[in-house]
């Protein structure tokens, strides 16, 4: 059998038929993305008037892209409107990375040798916020954003420039590829140039005289705070509307983000930081209203604690709400204390071991070491009345707590000879199961070990069930079959179960172009539920009998997860079987969610 060869020229047909602007350019500019060099020409430039069909002529473009490699485009920005961050943000999501600033994606992009098609529309109508501001200008877009993405020799683009001048006289791209679709209105541009109707701004209104935000039309969401800004006396009306609630969970991300970025324009304490963590969530269209309003809710809940109050009654039946968020102490390894509701172990990068308050984030005591140094940690298990077992950042396992020659010793002296034979068996990740009677291990080479603290083992459970280095690793200890379930994650994107009463899966349950940072695994009386944390700033949540998954925002950068029912509070009746508090540990602090787990996968989730 042999596969036909791809062929060297895109096939036209592949494209919708040309006619107009696409049937006279259309050509030309399949010619430039199948044909030029990279090395000889990376940028192509679409010129012409306003309604003269230039985005026509892209989106004929888009539609075939994909049947062709050199035609294939990897991220379509829209850029009217938007300015730098809010163009980072939209490319890091389309290529993968997630909701990044500007320099945090060239950072990225920059040791990322594959090749990068990048299609932008509208670049002269970009810009954002205050006339004044670089924001706003389409020149501070190209200075600090797409002139160092061209800069970068696997990127290539198409720009649509209308009639300006940016990118003209751009270094370092080869010959710059220019269409002119010409001054003259193709011949439907009338109903694609109709203004605004003055109508889309009427705002409605409570009987008190307080705007509806959630029943104003989209254009108004979208253009208030614009309006505001070119209005006689501005201020009054731009701080009316950064100070609404309603207008925050209902109105333009972006148009915010740009006006609070000025620090000349009056904002209530803490929103411009609140803003900084949600606007790149906020950015992606796919959340609707109670999603948005958990978002802004957990961004608020640090900095913005007025606002956190007015948000929360609106997710009194959303299935997640945030319940305290603290950026000012880091975590590198969290790890649930089975039997102990609400209460979790937490490291500090300094290797630093403290006892958690789940449901506040208040650290109760500090936990001695006993260990010869203090290990700077990459992970913990919580085994009980066994004590834990901590996994420093250079593959060797400490057992805390227990007595000279426990269990956790001996798991500790195994992996570290096998570590010390064979560099690539050094341990990678560490978990343990809420009961606290199993441990499991992955290693550099993609296996997993499982370990039972009440079988008196000598050697653990096996499999290879990766091709590339574990990075989380979580079991359930299964009722009833004295079996356990396996969950693993590795360097390749990858996430597998393996019940160890059989063999693996043949397939991962997940795979993606990301990398997954943190895992852990929770009882449910719906059956178990898995928390996947990934460095694009998402988190699935896995309703594993189903098969169903859930994805929220990441709102800080997440190495570790812990999950645990939640504390009993005095006087208080008990919550659901059903609530959960999934804490989430990183470099920039960490914050805890209050999950619903009947409502978790019932509601409908956010648009892919």
């Amino acid at each position: 059998m042999s596969l036909s060869p791809v062929p060297t020229v895109p096939d036209i047909t592949q494209w919708p038929p040309p006619e107009g602007v696409t049937a006279t350019h259309g050509p030309a500019l399949l010619e430039w993305a199948a044909c030029a060099p990279p090395e000889k020409s990376r940028l192509c430039l679409v010129r012409g008037a306003r309604g003269s069909g230039k985005s026509q002529l892209l989106a004929w473009f888009l539609a075939g892209s994909a049947s062709h490699p050199s035609t294939t485009v990897h991220a379509t920005v829209l850029a009217e409107g938007l300015y730098a961050d809010a163009v980072a943000w939209e490319l890091g999501r389309q290529l993968g990375y997630g909701p990044l600033a500007p320099e945090r994606l060239l950072e990225r992009l920059a040791v990322d040798q594959r090749p990068l098609f990048v299609l932008v529309v509208d670049l002269h109508r970009s810009g954002r916020g205050p006339a004044d501001r670089p924001a706003a200008d389409p020149a501070a877009l190209v200075r600090d954003l797409l002139a160092p993405l061209l800069e970068l020799p696997q990127t290539r683009a198409v720009v649509e420039v209308g009639d300006t001048a940016f990118l003209d006289g751009l270094t370092g791209v080869g010959i710059v590829t220019t269409i002119d679709v010409g001054d003259e209105p193709f011949k439907d541009a009338g109903a694609t140039a109709a203004a605004t109707a003055e109508g889309d701004f009427l705002l409605p209104r409570t009987p008190q005289g307080r705007v509806r935000w959630d029943k104003a039309s989209e254009t108004a969401r979208e253009h208030a705070l614009d309006r505001a800004l070119t209005a006689p006396e501005p201020e009054p009306a731009i701080v009316g509307l950064v100070s609404d609630p309603g207008f925050l969970v209902h109105g333009s991300t972006v148009s915010l983000a740009a006006c609070l970025a000025d620090e000349r324009i009056p904002a209530p304490r803490g929103l411009r930081q609140t803003w900084r963590l949600a606007a790149p969530h906020l950015s992606d269209a796919q959340y609707e209203t109670t999603e948005r309003a958990a978002v802004l809710h957990a961004a608020a809940l640090d900095s913005s604690p007025l606002l956190a109050r007015y948000l929360l009654p609106l997710l009194a039946d959303h299935a997640w709400a945030a319940v305290w968020v603290r950026q000012d102490t880091a975590v590198s390894a969290l790890a649930a204390v089975p039997g102990e509701p609400g209460t979790i172990l937490a490291a500090d990068p300094l290797g630093s071991l403290f006892e958690m308050d789940a449901g506040t984030g208040k650290y109760r005591v500090s936990i001695p070491q006993t260990a010869a140094g203090v290990p700077r940690l990459d992970g913990m298990a919580a085994c009980g009345e066994h004590g834990a077992l901590l996994l420093s950042d250079t593959g060797a396992l400490h057992p805390l707590g227990e007595e000279p020659g426990g269990v956790l010793g001996r798991i500790a002296a195994h992996h570290g000879k096998a570590g010390l034979a064979h560099a690539d068996l050094r341990p990678s990740a560490l978990g343990h199961s809420p009961c606290g009677k199993v441990v499991v291990l992955g290693d550099e080479q993609g296996s997993v070990h499982v370990w039972s603290l009440e079988a008196g083992e000598t050697a653990p459970q096996s499999r290879v069930l990766h091709s590339a280095p574990v990075t989380a690793v979580t079991c359930l200890a299964l009722p009833g079959d004295r079996q356990t379930l396996v969950m693993s994650t590795a360097m390749d994107g990858s996430v597998r179960l393996w019940k160890t009463s059989a063999d693996p899966m043949p397939r991962p349950v997940e795979q993606r172009p990301a990398l997954a940072t943190a895992m852990t695994a929770q009882q449910t009386p719906g059956g178990p539920l898995l928390a996947v944390a990934w460095n694009d700033a998402s988190l699935h949540l896995w309703h594993l009998p189903s098969g169903r998954v859930r994805a929220l925002p990441l709102l800080l950068p997440c190495s570790s997860l812990a999950c645990t029912p939640p504390p009993a509070v005095a006087h208080q009746p008990a919550l659901s079987d059903s609530r959960l508090c999934l804490t989430i540990g990183g470099s920039d602090g960490s914050y805890a969610l209050s999950l619903d787990a009947e409502r978790l996968w019932s509601q409908r989730p956010p648009a892919a």
